[in-house]
This record gives C-alpha cells, sequence and structure tokens, in this order.
C-alpha cells in the first residue's frame, strides 16, 4: 500500500504531530506482548501513556477542536474517545491474564481511531470550517504545548539482544 503523506493544514499540525506518537503507542504495545513482557509493565505504560498524552490530547481535541457537538463526525470522534478511556478502566480492574488481550485491543482501539481523525475526520474540518475558525484553533494550538516526545523510563518494546 503506497500511502502519501497527508498535507495538514497547519494550524491542526499541533494536534496531528501528537497522532504520529500515538501511532508509536500503539506499536509498542504490540510488541510488548508479542515479546511476552510482564502484563504489569506494560500496564504501567498504558496508564503514563494515557495520563501524560491521551488526556491533554483528547481534551485539546474536545475543547478547541470539535466545537460542533452536533456533528455526527465529531459525534464519532467523542464516541471513540469514551471507548478508549473504557477499554483503559478495563484494562485496570481485569485479572492480569487477560490483560495482554485487552493490551492488543486497546493499540488495534487507539490505532482505528487516530487513523479516522487523520484520515477521514480531519480533512472533514479543514474543508468545513472556515479560515477565520482554524486560524483562531490554530492560534490556541500553537500556544499550548503538543509535543510527540516521549520520555517513558522503561522501554519493555525493545528486543534484548542475545549473545
Amino acid at each position: 500500500m503506497n500511502t502519501k503523506p497527508i498535507k495538514r493544514n497547519e494550524n491542526l499540525v499541533p494536534i496531528s504531530r501528537e497522532h504520529h506518537a500515538t501511532l508509536l503507542f500503539c506499536w509498542k504495545l504490540k510488541q510488548g506482548v508479542k515479546q511476552h513482557v510482564e502484563t504489569q509493565r506494560i500496564q504501567d505504560y498504558i496508564n503514563w501513556f494515557w495520563n501524560n498524552h491521551l488526556v491533554p490530547h483528547f481534551k485539546a481535541e474536545e475543547e478547541v477542536l470539535f466545537t460542533d457537538p452536533e456533528d455526527v463526525m465529531v459525534q464519532q470522534a467523542l464516541e471513540e474517545h469514551r471507548k478508549i478511556l473504557a477499554k483503559i478502566n478495563r484494562i485496570n480492574s481485569c485479572n492480569p491474564e487477560n490483560s495482554s488481550q485487552l493490551s492488543l485491543e486497546l493499540g488495534e482501539l487507539v490505532e482505528k481511531h487516530t487513523r479516522y481523525e487523520e484520515r477521514t475526520l480531519f480533512p472533514y474540518l479543514e474543508e468545513k470550517l472556515s479560515d477565520d475558525e482554524l486560524n483562531r484553533i490554530g492560534g490556541i494550538l500553537h500556544e499550548e504545548e503538543h509535543t510527540a516526545f516521549e520520555d517513558y523510563h522503561d522501554e519493555f518494546w525493545v528486543k534484548e539482544k542475545t549473545i
């Protein structure tokens, strides 16, 4: 599949940049499960990523970008945010033996959601919103901190080298 990079409106770039880190989060979950990493290590990372990346990211989207709660496409994104939170809550309350499967399901859910926003919702909003609205949104987003930088202490997804 040859997918060209998406040309994002400059006003949405801060949020879009975070989506790259989110897709890496999904990949890291898959790697951890594939390498049979202890479920508690993966769960700790999920909670760290949730608190440090997804909560502020979702807050910015919901308060700044998703300005029309009546819009069906915005409603889909908001519903997916709720499903992601519900999946994380389920991971935190489940038996550790079920945690690996739930972590994979979370990764798939987050990846699907991120791709929906990048490929469908954001292009739609770029067309729907006026230049003034996009500039207002961009002004807010560029003032806030939106980073794809990750400084998590346990790189469980890195395959250990055997000698």
